[in-house]
């Protein structure tokens, strides 16, 4: 398949094209996310690859449609960007990554916590200027806390094995229980009980319409004063303006996050000589106990290699499917 890579970079460049020898598709890689503006760069090809911030909206889809495009491959595991009605309706299949290497993200995720937790990146900073002492460095013993995992895929089952290893208590939401967690002793709850009764609450699930903002000023208002919060799923998934107030009343204690939900207009781009726009973003940057990451989780060398041998498997899937149709 002739295969238009958008958002791509120079490890997407690097990785697809090794392992291509494999499956010899014509693959051209492209620097802009796929929206309106970028959809005429899909003439010519017969797949699309997306990534987490490109917008695959109804008009995006029915322009692609106008092109040919018959497939659209995601090369991750979420799919809140695209429209899977207008795909449909134009005859367009979507791929996306079914698995890739769940331990990269939930060893991000403690990664966070224990950065937040024993502060290390003051630390860091503080040392560089010389400062050695330990005011404000404080942190808390992980053994025996109660962490709150919403999401008990992959990802979330890894995460919870890491957090058994340190001795937490560990609650779970999930609209469908993981056997695997229940055979290791994981209490699954309401979701409105692991609010209020986690120390930590970690998010690993999809994003839909339905769990949108599910760390709003209702949920934030049952939890632990303090309450420690990661996510490395997806942004929209937390209220930022909601989390901010909870972070000055110090309701919230600490917040670590590599996703944020208008990062579309920052992650994977190269700033540093601009002044940023968001003034949300600007705020949130401004506390000490917050960190943020650009949406790095999932990058490991085992996790891109799965998810390139995964994307490039489903475009030799759609290409036989595309070829079975039209010999009917």
């Amino acid at each position: 398949m002739k295969i238009a890579f958008f958002s791509s970079r120079q490890y997407d460049i690097e990785i697809f094209n090794e392992l291509n020898t494999q499956y010899d598709h014509k693959l051209e890689f492209f620097v802009p996310e796929l929206n309106e503006k970028y959809a005429v760069l899909a003439k010519g090809h017969d797949a699309v690859c997306i990534f987490v911030n490109d917008d695959l909206n109804e008009t995006v889809i029915a322009e692609l449609a106008g092109y040919g495009i018959k497939a659209i491959l995601l090369r991750c595991t979420g799919f809140n960007n695209v429209d899977f009605a207008a795909a449909k309706a134009h005859g367009i299949m979507v791929y996306r990554v079914g698995y890739y290497s769940p331990y990269s993200v939930a060893e991000y995720a403690m990664t966070l916590i224990l950065a937040l937790n024993r502060k290390v990146y003051k630390s860091y900073n503080r040392i560089k200027r010389g400062n050695f002492e330990l005011e404000g460095l404080m942190g808390f013993d992980l053994h025996q806390k109660t962490v709150g995992v919403v999401g008990t895929g992959k990802i979330g089952k890894v995460f919870i094995d890491i957090l058994k290893g340190f001795g937490c208590k560990v609650l779970a939401y999930d609209l469908f229980q993981n056997e695997d967690c229940l055979k290791a002793g994981v209490t699954y709850t309401e979701l409105n009980q692991l609010f209020a009764e986690s120390d930590i609450i970690s998010l690993h699930c999809p994003l839909s319409e339905q769990n949108r903002h599910m760390i709003n000023e209702a949920s934030i208002e049952l939890m632990k004063p303090g309450v420690m919060i990661i996510n490395t799923s997806r942004g929209g998934l937390i209220n930022t303006l909601a989390t901010i107030e909870a972070l000055k009343t110090g309701k919230i204690g600490s917040l670590g996050i590599d996703v944020y939900e208008e990062e579309a207009e920052l992650f994977f781009k190269n700033l540093s000589d601009k002044i940023i726009q968001d003034d949300i973003f600007a705020r949130l940057l401004t506390f000490p106990n917050v960190l943020i990451s650009g949406h790095q989780a999932f990058f490991t060398k085992n996790a891109l290699d799965d998810i390139a041998n995964a994307t490039l498997q489903n475009a030799k899937d759609a290409e036989t499917q595309i070829t079975n149709e039209n010999s009917l």
